[in-house]
């Protein structure tokens, strides 16, 4: 007697919680679909001896102009042997969705922080040579995502 009561409370209850029932079968809402936090893997390429100045132009003002920015450091390395060592810098940002990345840069690009940041680190000569940039998602397996 108990099951039957219970029955159509809870098939009434799955139906709101899940969405529409369906041949007699609770099938779940469409979800909303979110934004998708995306990723950027940038390459730095810079010029004989200078990559020292690199570094010390992210350690002490980049990575905390990103933070100011909306950006996330998610991390950077350099590459330890190969062709591109003693000249690389390699790093990932990311940022809630491609939109939000394009306002990020454009107020980063603007700053006058970065601005004078730049103009003194470049004093004896400019820095990098190149700048790759790609766009990453992240796979649903990923730890990342």
């Amino acid at each position: 007697m108990h099951v039957a009561v219970r029955l159509p409370l809870v098939l009434g209850l799955s139906t709101f919680v899940c969405g529409v029932v369906v041949g007699g079968f609770a099938r779940p809402a469409p979800a909303v679909a979110a934004p998708q936090r995306v990723f950027e893997l940038r390459t730095y390429t810079t010029h004989e001896g200078k990559l020292d100045d690199l570094h010390r132009r992210f350690r002490d003002h980049t990575v905390h102009l990103f933070e100011k920015h909306g950006m996330t450091n998610v991390g950077y390395w350099t590459p330890r042997e190969g062709p591109a060592s003693g000249h690389t810098l390699i790093y990932v940002l990311a940022h809630p969705d491609r939109e939000s990345a394009r306002r990020s840069w454009e107020a980063f690009r603007s700053d006058p922080d970065w601005n004078r940041a730049r103009t003194e680190s470049e004093a004896s000569g400019p820095i990098v040579v190149k700048i790759d940039s790609v766009f990453l998602d992240a796979t649903d397996y990923s730890p990342m995502h």
